[in-house]
């Protein structure tokens, strides 16, 4: 019988170690001060980067109030957090233009893609992957970061967040990558990207200048020649697309700016409730493992062969469930405080709102989601090259809805 108390101590000693720990494989980030460039970048040798809009699982009710969020903070938050690593990346002035981008995009030299693996004002996760034109990833890394409360004091939009240690170690890590490059691979990259946005519009007259390796690596084949009049007016049409990403960021930091005092807000509320539920949840656990325990012990006892011991056992048994009991109760506690943090999260939304650009004498009004404008603009890019080409293609379907929301 002793046997089994000692299964039971060593049942409840996992169940504890269990209760306060959680891995993701992540790396843990520690006080980190940016890294800034020493001394001004050369043109050439800036690179563009662009932070696609981070994907995150979705959160039914019941799994977002289980991690401590909701689910439209969530959508809000794939927003928030790549401007807000937008904004860090700036401060590192390593890089040339740095624009969140709605969908993936051929005019970048660089692509952070994000995805949120944890966010609810104490903790942060983030899977991050880093991939330039050339096909060649640079990190993919996930990186982890608990705020506590001195880390909600002094923040600033734009500057300072309480994960901001997570978004330096972020910047650092691809400056570092960065630093590794010769001037010549810098160079080779930003090329690629070149010669991939202008085969995607004249796969007739670039298809052959880039070859693809086996693993997936983009090399250069031929480089078109100097001041070649159709790469000029190809790029000519990149810049026009850089419009539409230069205006969509605007929206982007209206939106950042205005969800900032909400979002501190709620983190840091959220933040006192979750330490609350902790220390209820602990204290609930302890009841109930010393009300199992005086049950074992009961048992225990209940098989010596004492007057004394037959007393006891049943009494053991009662003051045992009493306990367990209680416990239980406090849990229910917990729930409450997590139905509370739900009803923070009402001011949050991400609905994208008509953009419409001019350009030419002409004005084009954009509609839907992000991803929908991004794509619509796109294609109008594409009828603006043919025509200036002098094609004239049957548009498509796509096509003609875009001109449908032209503006006279």
């Amino acid at each position: 019988m002793k046997s089994s108390v000692y299964s039971c101590l060593l049942i409840f000693a996992c169940l504890i170690a269990l209760a306060g720990c959680a891995t993701f494989g992540s790396q843990k980030v520690s006080p980190t001060p940016i890294d800034r460039a020493g001394t001004e970048i050369p043109e050439d040798q800036l690179m563009d980067v662009g932070i696609l809009v981070f994907e995150s699982k979705e959160l039914t009710p019941e799994a977002a109030q289980k991690e401590g969020t909701d689910p439209d903070i969530r959508k809000a938050e794939s927003h928030f957090i790549p401007y807000h690593l937008k904004n860090a990346l700036q401060q590192s002035s390593h890089w040339g233009a740095i624009q969140v981008v709605p969908a993936e995009t051929n005019s970048v030299d660089l692509l952070v893609k994000g995805k949120i693996i944890e966010s609810n004002g104490e903790d942060l996760v983030l899977e991050i992957n880093v991939v330039d034109a050339t096909g060649k990833t640079w990190m993919k890394k996930t990186y982890s970061s608990e705020a506590s409360e001195h880390n909600y004091s002094g923040n600033q939009v734009g500057e300072k967040d309480a994960h901001q240690d997570l978004y330096n170690t972020i910047a650092n890590d691809m400056a570092k990558f960065k630093k590794k490059l010769t001037a010549a691979e810098i160079k080779t990259i930003r090329t690629v990207a070149k010669l991939k946005f202008a085969k995607d519009f004249a796969p007739d007259a670039f298809g052959d200048h880039l070859t693809q390796s086996k693993r997936g690596l983009i090399k250069i084949n031929r480089l078109p020649a100097d001041n070649d009049p159709m790469m000029d007016r190809l790029m000519k049409i990149r810049e026009r697309e850089y419009m539409y990403v230069d205006t969509l960021n605007q929206y982007y930091d209206g939106f950042y700016n205005e969800m900032w005092p909400s979002y501190e807000n709620w983190r840091k509320l959220n933040l006192t409730e979750r330490k609350a539920i902790k220390k209820i949840k602990r204290k609930a656990l302890t009841r109930q493992l010393i009300g199992a325990l005086l049950i074992a012990g009961a048992i225990a006892a209940g098989s010596q062969d004492s007057n004394t011991a037959r007393v006891i056992a049943p009494a053991m048994v009662i003051i045992g469930g009493q306990v367990f009991i209680s416990g239980w109760n406090v849990s229910k506690e917990a729930e409450i405080h997590s139905a509370a943090i739900q009803e923070l999260s009402e001011s949050f939304g991400d609905e994208m709102q008509p953009v419409t650009m001019e350009f030419e004498g002409q004005q084009y009004e954009l509609t839907g989601s992000a991803e929908e404008q991004f794509k619509r603009w796109k294609e109008l890019l594409r009828q603006i090259y043919l025509a200036e080409t002098g094609f004239a293609p049957t548009p498509s379907s796509e096509e003609q809805n875009i001109d449908h929301n032209k503006k006279p």
